[in-house]
């Protein structure tokens, strides 16, 4: 007896509209073709769900089968496929002569739409003896004028030759028949994808036949001599030589697909180092001609998988690669430059270089798409390219210098930052990088650049003749001093000019005096001029002071930048302490020591004026303070200078340091990664068994990856934590579900038990939701007998990390008719950790989006020290324990966290399967007590995600206490 097909269910939306017996046969006897249509439809849905509807054969083909409307035929195609066609001894019912005969007629209608319908219908048959009397009309429809029918009988004979090869003894003779007398592309296509599976002898004889034709056939043709190829040389090793060169010759093709598919092949065929290169050189091809950016995108994940497989072998192709920085899509961009930066070699590091020069400059000139991102992501290329080939730093750090002062505010930072660690690395670097950094500090305009820019003048500066340089660039970038007394000096000028007398004014920043005046109004009443109006007056003059050209440190630090403020005087410092250590010169010491006192004394007069446009903040003022306290005590405490010369460059060492490990950790792994021991085992594909992975072919074992068919090991522990209790032991149904996460839906594996010595009628288990999930497939309905198990299956659709609730109840049938008892489930709860992975971005990135962001949740910590797990813990651990918990990772330097504080402070960041980011902050410190308190905030883009990773937190927060 043959095997039941079984069938995808198909929903009904409410059993009670279930048309009875009687109305189907009564609809199917007196309606129209439209009535009989959906008649047909209600009759496919029901046996779809279950019931054959044996009954209804006779009235299908009396009153449908001879019906002339062309979807009716279709509907009666599909009622063939699914109904009862044996007896229950396996022999063939009788009605079926009847349906082989409609069949037959079909076969031999005159129009070719209904005939190829019919045959694509045939490869649905599994019955030989219904197939039988059909063959001379299938093999007559091989010769029909139109090609629909006969690329349709191709695959008609295939079907009923793979079913039963005594039906078609001959199968592989009419193919090749077929092959040698059609002229139709299609046809011969699906001939010899037929041929090739039936009878690969033959179909290696058509290709060596038409080997010299083959690069000038149709593309559908092509495609399946290379997917024949791609599958005959694991086996047939003989003919590789030939394929080969077939597959280099099709590389060639017009066709896109064509060449993306014999690139493809090429590189399962061999791993010939000119093969390879050949492969890549056209992928990189597509890649620029092609328009589609997903196509981009998948053909540069190829390249890409080539240079991890074969190093070193595409790294004359650098160039190529960059090519594809033509196109405007920011994500193709990135991908083209990352590969890129994996290739480059000290051989081709200059070419790199002049290329990302010119596209670095076109940021400025054009407007491209999401420029900002693109000129941040240059200059990041830029950067890793000197970090790895010094040579080429010096040219590097110049040509950024160029832009630094087009560039806009985070870019500028990146390049500070940028200089910074070359100046830390390559010290020969130093002194022609420190000279034209000078040379543009006029330039700048960014509070942040120049906070970077004073940083290394006060690191970086170790001879006299650098030290008075920067001394002089940054006292004509302040202007003249004391910085409050030349701001009134000016606002007195500008108001005698304006009133044709002396301001009364004072120097201290008092309010200006006014004596009153009568004026005339608009209505001719009379007003008199308060004091308030004096006032205002006053401010618009201070304001047009201020938006007057003045040097930007000065402007800066009037605007209210006191962090450059505090900057400003730790560098004043630092120049003065290295003066003074290297010079023997008394007088200058002296003059340099007073004046940055000075200057400092005079950035905090002025931070208390109105001339700005905020007061300054008391950090700022401590950190002011304490540098004029340490130039003063410079001569009796030794200490000042370990702090400020030596101390903060070994900081500043430890994070270049730190990062370079990362980074050779990084490059470490990716070699270990695809690194091939001398002791590793060789699998020699003809040795191997068939169902060893080494004999496999590399797109089969794609395919069942992606179809799940994979065979993984799960660890039975894991297993068990995923088991969910959902009623209690003393219910009357005992349920509890394995909870199976996949990327984007989740599964529930309910085992159902019954405890009763009943037999439970129409059990059935309902599951709703709350959040962003949706139940997508339910658990039908069951009975369950006494102290029997059953198993069920829930799907829910996972469409973003918000918290999610799962509950529901089991509904089964009481004693009575009307009566329906109900077991209340537990609730299940997402746990949104399935869908957050730990991810990495620069601190410019983080930033912007930091500011970008609108959602924001804040999280109070505190930590209690009483408990006996949270006692003396330290705040490093906390950290730790919290990246632990949240599958966070931490952006802030491991050389800014080492140590042991009272403070902590750093920056975390995640990102989750459907692409969302989540940035938190985290501030906590330490009491005398041992309490860790402080706070956790909390961004993303969406509500969701911020709130989800909140609850979290506070969770772990509670399972400590």
């Amino acid at each position: 007896m043959a095997e039941v097909p079984s069938y995808t269910l198909v929903h009904e939306p409410s059993s009670a509209d279930q048309p009875t017996l009687q109305d189907l046969r009564f609809q199917l006897e007196r309606g129209n073709d439209p009535i009989k249509i959906e008649a047909m439809k209600r009759i496919l849905v029901i046996m779809l769900n279950g019931d054959p509807m044996p009954q209804l054969l006779m009235h299908v083909i009396r009153f449908v089968m001879p019906s002339k409307a062309k979807l009716l035929k279709k509907l009666l195609h599909f009622y063939w496929e699914i109904c009862p066609k044996l007896n229950p001894d396996g022999k063939l019912k009788q009605e079926m002569i009847l349906v082989c005969n409609a069949i037959r007629n079909d076969l031999q209608h005159p129009n070719e739409y209904i005939r190829g319908a019919t045959l694509r219908f045939l490869g649905k048959l599994k019955e030989s003896e219904l197939l039988d009397p059909l063959i001379p009309s299938v093999r007559s429809c091989l010769e029909h004028r139109h090609a629909y029918v006969r690329k349709n009988a191709i695959f008609a004979i295939y079907s009923i030759y793979s079913l039963d090869e005594h039906l078609v003894p001959d199968a592989a003779d009419l193919i090749m028949g077929v092959l040698e007398t059609e002229s139709d592309t299609t046809c011969r296509r699906n001939a010899f994808v037929v041929l090739s599976t039936i009878y690969s002898t033959g179909a290696i004889e058509y290709l060596l036949k038409s080997y010299d034709s083959i690069p000038t056939m149709d593309e559908l043709l092509q495609l399946a001599f290379i997917e024949f190829i791609r599958k005959d040389a694991l086996h047939n090793t003989a003919q590789k030589g030939r394929y080969l060169r077939l597959v280099f010759d099709l590389l060639e093709a017009q066709s896109n697909t064509v060449v993306y598919e014999a690139a493809t092949a090429l590189t399962a065929l061999t791993s010939n180092p000119v093969a390879i290169k050949a492969a890549a050189g056209k992928f990189i091809e597509l890649s620029v001609k092609e328009s589609d950016n997903n196509v981009k995108l998948i053909v540069l994940d190829r390249v890409d998988q080539l240079r991890k497989r074969n190093e070193g072998v595409l790294d004359d192709l650098t160039m190529e690669i960059l090519r594809v920085l033509s196109s405007p899509d920011i994500d193709v961009r990135r991908k083209a430059l990352d590969i890129a930066l994996e290739m480059i070699s000290s051989k081709n590091v200059q070419e790199v270089i002049l290329l990302l020069k010119k596209e670095l400059s076109k940021t400025i000139d054009q407007d491209y798409e999401k420029n900002i991102e693109y000129r941040q992501l240059l200059i990041h290329c830029i950067h890793q390219c000197a970090i790895k080939f010094s040579e080429v730093a010096a040219s590097v750090v110049e040509l950024l210098m160029d832009f630094i002062s087009e560039f806009n505010n985070s870019s500028a930072v990146d390049v500070i930052a940028f200089v910074k660690e070359v100046l830390e690395k390559f010290p020969e670097l130093r002194q022609p990088i420190v000279g034209r950094l000078m040379s543009t500090l006029g330039d700048v305009r960014s509070g942040k650049v120049y906070r970077g820019a004073l940083w290394i003048l006060g690191e970086y500066c170790i001879s006299e003749s650098d030290i008075r340089d920067a001394w002089k660039r940054i006292r004509s970038s302040i202007g003249e001093i004391p910085i409050l007394t030349s701001e009134q000096r000016l606002l007195d000028a500008s108001q005698e000019d304006s009133n044709g007398e002396p301001a009364e004014a004072k120097v201290n920043g008092s309010k200006p005096t006014s004596k009153s005046s009568r004026k005339v109004l608009p209505d001719g009443t009379y007003a008199t001029e308060s004091a308030l109006t004096s006032e205002s007056a006053v401010n618009a003059k201070l304001e047009a002071l201020k938006a007057a050209s003045k040097p930007p440190l000065r402007q800066l630090i009037l605007d209210g930048d006191y962090y450059l403020a505090s900057t400003l005087a730790s560098t004043l410092t630092k120049l003065v302490l290295r003066y003074s250590k290297i010079s023997d010169d008394a007088n200058q010491k002296n003059l340099l020591r007073a004046e940055a006192m000075l200057i400092m004394i005079s950035v905090l007069r002025v931070g208390q004026s109105r001339f700005v446009k905020a007061p300054i903040d008391e950090d700022s003022v401590d950190r002011v303070m304490s540098c004029i306290k340490a130039l003063s005590d410079m001569d009796k405490v030794d200490l000042v200078e370990e702090v400020f010369l030596e101390d903060t460059h070994a900081a500043f060492h430890a994070m270049v340091v730190a990062e370079e490990s990362k980074r050779a950790d990084k490059d470490r792994i990716e070699k270990e990664r695809n690194a091939v021991q001398v002791d590793d085992v060789l699998g020699i594909r003809q040795l191997a068994k068939k169902s060893a992975v080494e004999g496999q072919d590399e797109f089969e074992l794609d395919l069942s990856k992606a179809t799940g068919t994979e065979t993984i090991s799960e660890d039975i522990s894991s297993k068990l934590s995923k088991v969910v209790q959902l009623t209690g032991f003393s219910d009357t149904v005992y349920a509890e579900a394995y909870v199976k996460v996949h990327q984007f839906d989740i599964v529930l594996d309910v085992l159902l038990v019954n405890q009763t010595t009943d037999t439970l009628q129409n059990l059935a288990v309902e599951f709703a939701t709350l959040g962003d999930l949706k139940v997508v497939e339910k658990p039908t309905t069951q009975n369950l007998g006494p102290h029997a198990f059953h198993s069920v299956q829930a799907t829910i659709k996972v469409s973003s990390t918000d918290t999610g609730v799962i509950f529901g109840n089991i509904v089964y049938d009481g004693s009575s008719s009307t009566e329906t008892n109900i077991v209340i489930l537990n609730d299940v709860h997402v746990d949104i950790m399935d869908y957050i992975h730990p991810g990495n971005v620069s601190e410019t990135q983080f930033r912007t989006m930091w500011t970008e962001f609108e959602w924001e949740n804040k999280v109070n910590i505190n930590n209690n020290s009483s408990a006996s797990s949270n006692k003396d813990i330290r705040l490093k651990e906390y950290l730790d324990n919290l990246v632990t918990y949240t599958n966070m990772s931490v952006l802030t330097p491991e050389a800014s966290l080492k140590g042991d504080c009272q403070f902590l402070s750093a920056n975390l960041y995640a990102k989750s399967v459907f692409g969302e980011d989540a940035l938190a902050n985290l501030s906590i410190e330490k009491e005398a007590s041992g309490n860790i308190v402080g706070h956790i905030r909390i961004r993303s883009k969406g509500q969701g995600l911020a709130l989800s990773l909140g609850d979290r937190i506070a969770a772990s927060q509670r399972a400590a206490k």
